[in-house]
């Protein structure tokens, strides 16, 4: 299988697809998809998206797994994407460490109790899932805003999870970062406390701020410098590894957008020159 490139990769969104299509930036070496708004598309998205993955590598994120969720896996979407990634090629496909519900979907991030019974639990629906895929998957860490039950510091339960379910990780700066200040911990201790092997790419994203304490995980919003300096730093840890720009909401003009992924191209050229004179 095909490994994601050590470059700097873009969330396509319909927004700017087609402008995309027209001139493709050389910047960008990788894209990323939700599955789950693609799986059932025809016409001339379909496509437009079948047109793309032929030519470019492509990463699949998950919306709806709910690792976390005690209705059970839903193996008959497993198989539908399952057949997907394989269709498409797809060099990864990653999930959030949450749930999105039990008998429905609400198709938003809730947060996992930080406790022992709560690692197995998730643990063991990630290697199900695993072995349904016949492919190791990554999971990201998440933004939460409140910690019911927790047992466990956020970096124990992550590694702890991580470890038994023997799966990759999908390294979220701007939750750490967010969830540093909402949490009250240090985002660099968090960082380095992290299995570096275990990273297959980054996401990198904008928030809002609701207040000095209180930060929203939107990928709405331009990128701040404090995130901008964690990638930095985590690069400096762990190497440079693929990263890739996510804004979902508020999307500007794909200029601006590629200005920004540009910058993830800057630090990763200037953390791998600095790494090659060591």
């Amino acid at each position: 299988m095909k490994t994601i490139p050590i470059a700097t990769g873009l969330g396509l969104r319909r927004e700017f697809a087609f402008e995309l299509t027209e001139a493709m930036p050389e910047n960008i070496a990788f894209y990323e998809v939700a599955p789950e708004n693609w799986m059932k598309m025809g016409g001339k998205w379909g496509r437009l998206f079948r047109a793309m993955t032929e030519r470019f590598p492509f990463i699949f994120h998950g919306l709806s797994l709910s690792v976390g969720g005690f209705a059970p896996l839903d193996t008959r979407f497993i198989a539908e994407l399952k057949s997907f990634l394989q269709q498409h090629q797809a060099l990864l496909y990653s999930e959030h460490l949450s749930y999105c519900g039990d008998d429905g979907l609400l198709y938003d991030l809730l947060p996992i109790p930080f406790t022992e019974e709560a690692v197995h639990h998730a643990a063991a629906r990630i290697r199900q899932t695993q072995d349904l895929l016949d492919r190791r998957i990554a999971i990201e860490n998440v933004s939460y805003y409140a910690a019911p039950g927790k047992e466990m510091e956020e970096i124990d339960f992550l590694n702890a999870v991580l470890e038994e379910a023997d799966c990759l990780l999908l390294l979220d700066v701007n939750n750490i970062y967010v969830n540093s200040v909402n949490h009250g911990y240090d985002a660099l201790a968090f960082l380095q406390a992290i299995p570096g092997e275990r990273i297959a790419y980054a996401h990198i994203a904008g928030h809002y701020v609701e207040a000095a304490d209180f930060l929203v995980d939107t990928h709405g919003a331009t990128i701040i410098d404090p995130v901008w300096m964690l990638l930095q730093k985590a690069y400096e840890l762990f190497g440079v590894f693929p990263t890739l720009l996510e804004r979902d909401f508020n999307i500007p003009p794909l200029p601006e957008l590629l200005k920004e992924a540009g910058t993830i191209h800057t630090l990763q050229q200037q953390a791998g020159k600095s790494h090659a004179t060591v």
